[in-house]
C-alpha cells in the first residue's frame, strides 16, 4: 500500500462504557490471569462482556477460524461497543484477517481493505488493546485508519505495576503518558508515527497486505522465546528487503527468554541487535519497557512521538 499512514485514535473510554472480549488467537490456558484482568477494567468502571465460546479451543487455536472470527465482528459491529479486549496472544489472528474487511459485516466474503477503503467517523471507531500475536489485527485496523492500542492482553493485565496500569487508563481515557526511559544509542533526535509490533510476527507480515507504508515511521520492536539466531535471521530479512530503508527511527523493547541454546557457540541476543541495526544511522533506543515478561508499558499504534537516542527517551 501506497497511501498516507495517518491512524486516528478513537474517541476517549469513559467509565460505564461497553468493552467486549475476544480471543483471536491462541486458546485460553490462564483463566485465572484473564479473570484477573477483566476484574481490574471493571473495576474502573467499564462493562466488560465476553463472549459465550471465549474459551473453546480448536488444536492450539482458541476456536474455528469461524468462531473467532465472528466475535471479532460481533464486537466491532456493535454499535454499543466502545472497546476490544483481547484474551491472550499466541498465534491465530492473522487467520482472521485472510477474508475480513473492517468496513464489512459479511466477514466471511469479504476481501482484503485497500487505500480507497472508506475511512471511519470518530463515531464508528473503537479502542482495540492487545499485543505479541494482536500485531497483526493492531496493523490491520491502522491501515484502516483507526490507532490501537500495543499493550497488555487480559491474561498479562495483572501483572503490571501500578504505573503501568496508571498508563493504560490515561491512554485510553484521553490523556497524556508520560516519557518512556530505555538506554540511548546516539543519533539525535528524530520524531515520526509510532508502529508497535512483536518483531516474529511482524516479520510474517512483510509484504503482505497488512505491511502498513514504513516511510518515516518510528518502529518499536519486542520479542520473546527467539534464539538470537532467529532474531539475527529475521532482521536480516528486514534489512534484505529493503524494509527498514525509509524507517526514521527504532525503540527497543524487551527481548525477553531469547537465549541461545545451551552449549552452541552464540551471540546474545543484545549483541545480534546491535550487529544487525547499529550501522542503520538512525537513532535507536533499546531496554523500554514494553513486551513480554515485564512491565508492557502501552503505545499507541500510529501516533506521532519523538525518539531521542541520545538521552534514550520516547516521548508518546
Amino acid at each position: 500500500m501506497t497511501h498516507d499512514f495517518h491512524p486516528q485514535l478513537p474517541p476517549p473510554l469513559q467509565p460505564g462504557n461497553l468493552l467486549r472480549v475476544i480471543a483471536p488467537s491462541g486458546a485460553l490456558r490462564e483463566l485465572e490471569a484473564c479473570q484477573k484482568g477483566i476484574a481490574i477494567w471493571r473495576s474502573h468502571g467499564y462493562r466488560v462482556e465476553l463472549p459465550t465460546n471465549y474459551n473453546a479451543r480448536e488444536g492450539y487455536l482458541a476456536g474455528t477460524d469461524t468462531e473467532r472470527r465472528q466475535q471479532l465482528a460481533l464486537a466491532w459491529h456493535d454499535p454499543q461497543c466502545h472497546g476490544i479486549l483481547c484474551t491472550r496472544g499466541g498465534y491465530g489472528s492473522a487467520r482472521l484477517l485472510e477474508n475480513w474487511t473492517w468496513t464489512q459485516t459479511q466477514y466471511s466474503t469479504a476481501k482484503f481493505p485497500t487505500p480507497h477503503s472508506p475511512l471511519p467517523t470518530p463515531h464508528s471507531s473503537k479502542w482495540l488493546i492487545g499485543f505479541s500475536d494482536i500485531t497483526n489485527l493492531l496493523w490491520s485496523l491502522a491501515q484502516f485508519g483507526i490507532s490501537g492500542v500495543h499493550g497488555p492482553v487480559l491474561t498479562t493485565l495483572a501483572n503490571e505495576p501500578e504505573w503501568s496500569l496508571n498508563r493504560l487508563f490515561d491512554c485510553v481515557e484521553g490523556r497524556p503518558v508520560a516519557p518512556l526511559t530505555g538506554i540511548g544509542w546516539g543519533g539525535g533526535k528524530v520524531s515520526g508515527r509510532l508502529l508497535p509490533a512483536n518483531l516474529t510476527v511482524a516479520t510474517h507480515l512483510l509484504g503482505t497486505p497488512l505491511q502498513p507504508p514504513f516511510k518515516d515511521l518510528i518502529l518499536a520492536l519486542e520479542d520473546v522465546t527467539e534464539a538470537p539466531y532467529r532474531i539475527d535471521r529475521m532482521l536480516t530479512q528486514w534489512r534484505m528487503s529493503g524494509a527498514l530503508k525509509s524507517v526514521k527511527g527504532i525503540a527497543l523493547g524487551r527481548f525477553s527468554r531469547c537465549d541461545p541454546p545451551p552449549d552452541v557457540p552464540s551471540w546474545t541476543v543484545e549483541e545480534v541487535l546491535r550487529d544487525r541495526l547499529s550501522d542503520l544511522g538512525i537513532p535507536i533506543v533499546s531496554n523500554l519497557p514494553f513486551g513480554h515478561d515485564g512491565t508492557n508499558a502501552v503505545l499507541p499504534v500510529g501516533q506521532l512521538v519523538e525518539l531521542d537516542a541520545d538521552k534514550g527517551i520516547l516521548y508518546c
